[in-house]
């Protein structure tokens, strides 16, 4: 079936991109090769309609474009915008810990997951580490330890009985360290590790090293963490552990993600909020590649980090970044300003289904099912974008594509969540929606999701970008 055709390789980008910087880097791949050209912001861009092309800011941001063959300075962009980060825990800039007889790794928590969801999983480590070659340059190289080496154990019942009564309580300072080894197994590991070096010969690289006492100076990460965590990074990297000059590293759930349920009709899978929006973006502006052609729009879409933790940073969506994307879309005099009333961007992050659970939680008339279609948001105090205007558009292209479409707000006695939509339509003036496919347990260590939604997301945005303009015409406001 179709949708099990996309929920399969959903499935596969996600198992690829623990990281942000994992997340760039399969879409990087998936560009490349349906024939984008990388671009580099230091530089001139050279760029022509038909022309397909992508950058990234930070390895963490990604943004793609694909100019219709009739697009010329002036006129409109059709955008969907994602997000590539996800709640998570991060290794401290100083994570060394030793407690009890083990020695742990210290860890931030990153924006706001359901930290008890961490507890009693294997869990590995990928991200970024700058390591520095021959010459002497410091280079970005992203690192995946896909095997469980670190963990979060609980308190056994016999020590905490009153879990059943006072519910499960932990400090997030104190509780979630994860262990990495134990005393007695890192000072093994060491005596095994300084009689091999004793036997062995230092090779010239590291007699120069010694003597220049670098490994010693300020990019040093000896006393910063466990000697076993470094000398694991350095195996995977291939790489001399003195050279390893920074890392940003995140921990994530080795156990991969999956389709269930009788008919495989569920996704069982961490970082769905929001790999699964950017994922399918990306699918549908490699999909929608045919008609580019006869296109006088701008196709986008922009793959944000932070957004987790409120978007402002410089590769966040409330950076000037985008802004200066579509300012460079639309050379001259004026075109930016003529374009950006021509345009539409669909914001699209993931929304909560009802819970079977929790019924209770949802608006009695708006309770949204996961494999029934994308969600459409509605907030009046501009939690989120939408309003009516952008909202006939989307139907009309819902519409055309044969997509089914949800409603969903929440309770007056219930806060509401926001995402990048008001951030970016408040800083550019464009006409914004917010949507997204329906899922439960956002932001655990493992979420559950519909398949079916992956590819009526897929189709959607596919033909947004195919008939946007067209259908824009049909929709009289200003």
């Amino acid at each position: 079936m179709a949708f099990k055709e996309s929920a399969q390789r959903f499935v596969s980008f996600v198992n690829s991109s623990p990281s942000p910087f994992h997340a760039v880097d399969t879409a990087r791949i998936a560009l490349v090769a349906a024939g984008f050209q990388e671009l580099n912001e230091r530089e001139r861009w050279n760029i022509v309609p038909n022309g397909k092309y992508f950058f990234t800011r930070n390895q963490s941001t990604l943004v793609a474009m694909a100019l219709g063959g009739q697009y010329v300075p002036g006129n409109g962009f059709s955008i969907v915008g994602a997000h590539t980060d996800s709640p998570c825990l991060r290794v401290k800039p100083n994570s060394k810990l030793a407690k009890s007889g083990y020695m742990s790794v210290g860890v931030e928590c990153y924006g706001g997951g359901l930290w008890n969801t961490w507890f009693d999983r294997d869990l590995g480590l990928a991200g970024r580490v700058m390591v520095r070659d021959d010459k002497g340059d410091i280079n970005h190289t992203n690192v995946l330890i896909r095997r469980p080496i670190l963990r979060i154990p609980n308190l056994a019942i016999h020590l905490n009985r009153g879990i059943y009564d006072k519910g499960f309580k932990y400090n997030k300072e104190v509780h979630l360290a994860p262990i990495l080894t134990s005393a007695v197994s890192e000072q093994l590991n060491a005596s095994a590790s300084a009689a091999a070096a004793d036997a062995a010969e230092p090779t010239p690289k590291q007699a120069k090293a010694e003597a220049a006492g670098e490994a010693e100076g300020p990019f040093s990460q000896k006393d910063k963490h466990q000697p076993r965590l470094i000398s694991i990074l350095a195996e995977e990297l291939g790489c001399a552990p003195e050279n390893i000059c920074d890392f940003e590293l995140s921990l994530f759930d080795v156990q991969p993600s999956t389709l269930g349920g009788p008919s495989e009709e569920f996704v069982f899978s961490p970082r769905l909020d929001n790999l699964e929006s950017s994922f399918c973006a990306m699918e549908a502006m490699i999909a929608a590649l045919p008609t580019l052609e006869a296109d006088p729009c701008a196709r986008v879409i922009a793959l944000f980090d932070h957004e987790e933790v409120g978007s402002s940073s410089a590769q966040g969506a409330g950076s000037s970044l985008f802004e200066f994307v579509l300012r460079r879309l639309a050379p001259g005099e004026g075109k930016f300003e003529e374009a950006i009333p021509k345009s539409y961007l669909v914001s699209s992050d993931m929304a909560h289904a009802i819970h079977p659970n929790y019924p209770e939680k949802h608006e009695a008339n708006h309770q949204p099912q996961m494999n029934a279609g994308p969600v459409i948001k509605f907030n009046a105090n501009q939690r989120y974008a939408t309003n009516a205007w952008t909202t006939v558009i989307l139907r009309k292209v819902a519409e055309a594509a044969g997509v089914p479409l949800q409603d969903v707000m929440v309770r007056n006695d219930s806060t509401c969540g926001s995402t990048i939509g008001p951030i970016m339509s408040a800083g550019l003036g464009i006409r914004t929606i917010d949507i997204g496919n329906a899922q439960l347990a956002m932001h655990s260590i493992r979420e559950m999701g519909g398949s079916h939604d992956i590819k009526y997301s897929i189709d959607l945005f596919t033909t947004f970008f195919n008939q946007f303009a067209a259908i824009d015409a049909t929709v009289k406001t200003d």
